[in-house]
């Protein structure tokens, strides 16, 4: 898919990338409303929306059902898909030959039938049934609730499942598991749209944590330790502390007085990720804030994340990110602010 090009508003400032969620039958009104709740929180330094989202059902404006007690009132129709940047499914348990058949339902076909050549599509949850009948992730990689994952699967042979992962970013095409990694994938989103700067102030305000590595495994089908006898929070708060210095897997066990057997163990059961992968990806997250928001030097940068050299960084942010440090300061250094709103698909 191409990009939308960028429109701007009467004032000459770009005009908010619209995000439009689409609301079926069978909706889960948590996750409905996540796409507002992170979203609609994210702007500029002026304090100007970063995103506008609107909310539109496959029928005429109505009444739509969850899966609660109650439904709720959608005021946009169909032809609403045709002016979003951003299209969003929330995961809805009336899935009917959507999820029996793997085909769309002719009203659904229709509505997708408006969307633009550029328009970014998002799923939440086994939102991702929805695309995946359209056809959207064929050849694609995706991921769902790790309880459907096998049934996707067999459903939709054509899609690269990854059962274990919170979200996956291909691009133009982004899916997530269940309920929380929908709030880390639109965290991630406005992060690779906005910059880590905007994504945290989007986090602190909604009090979640603001990031989640979208490789971390997803939690459900793991056995989960007792908190008082497994934790590793102390570890890490002390490794946070001190991610400059040269950190060895030992040290970290230490401070839970667990030996390194123990404490990877451990590690792994509450993070979802190896005690090495996430010290490199705090690391990276050190290193993105200081390019955002510090004129230091590449070095200066590399030393102060913990990677030691300028040559390590950049291999490890070409790794995680597709972009040089360079790169990256150049488009979310904290001068270039203003220039971050866009109307399409990718930063």
């Amino acid at each position: 898919m191409s990009e939308p090009r960028a429109q701007r508003t009467p004032t000459g400032r770009p005009r908010p990338h619209r995000v439009v969620v689409l609301a079926l039958d069978g909706l889960v009104p948590f996750e409905l409303g996540i796409p507002q709740r992170i979203f609609g929180r994210a702007k500029d330094a002026e304090g100007n929306p970063l995103y506008e989202v609107v909310t539109c059902s496959v029928r005429e404006p109505g009444l739509v059902e969850t899966d609660a007690d109650f439904a709720i009132q959608v005021r946009h129709g169909p032809e609403t898909l045709a002016t979003a940047d951003t299209l969003l499914v929330p995961a809805l348990y009336e899935l009917g030959p959507v999820h029996d058949e793997g085909v769309l339902t002719d009203e659904l076909a229709a509505a997708f039938a408006r969307l633009r050549p550029g328009t970014r599509l998002v799923s939440i949850c086994i939102g991702g049934y929805v695309l995946a009948a359209a056809g959207f992730l064929d050849g694609r990689p995706a991921t769902t609730h790790w309880a459907s994952a096998e049934h996707f699967q067999r459903l939709f042979p054509k899609v690269r499942v990854d059962p274990d992962v919170l979200f996956v970013d291909d691009g133009d095409v982004l899916t997530s598991a269940g309920v929380a990694a929908g709030i880390d994938l639109c965290l991630h989103i406005v992060r690779r749209d906005h910059g880590t700067a905007v994504a945290n102030d989007v986090a602190r305000r909604t009090v979640v944590p603001p990031h989640r590595d979208g490789g971390q495994a997803q939690y459900i089908h793991r056995p989960v330790p007792e908190p008082q006898l497994a934790t590793t929070m102390k570890a890490r708060a002390w490794a946070l502390a001190r991610l400059h210095e040269p950190l060895q897997l030992r040290d970290l066990a230490e401070q839970e007085s667990m030996s390194v057997r123990t404490f990877t163990r451990r590690f792994r059961e509450e993070a979802g990720v190896s005690p090495g992968q996430w010290l490199t990806q705090q690391r990276i997250e050190r290193a993105r804030h200081l390019l955002e928001s510090s004129d230091l030097s590449m070095d200066q940068v590399a030393r102060e994340s913990g990677f030691g050299t300028a040559q390590s960084m950049r291999q490890h942010l070409q790794a995680a990110l597709g972009v040089t440090p360079t790169a990256y300061r150049r488009t979310f250094h904290a001068t270039n602010a203003t220039n971050t709103g866009n109307g399409g698909g990718r930063p």
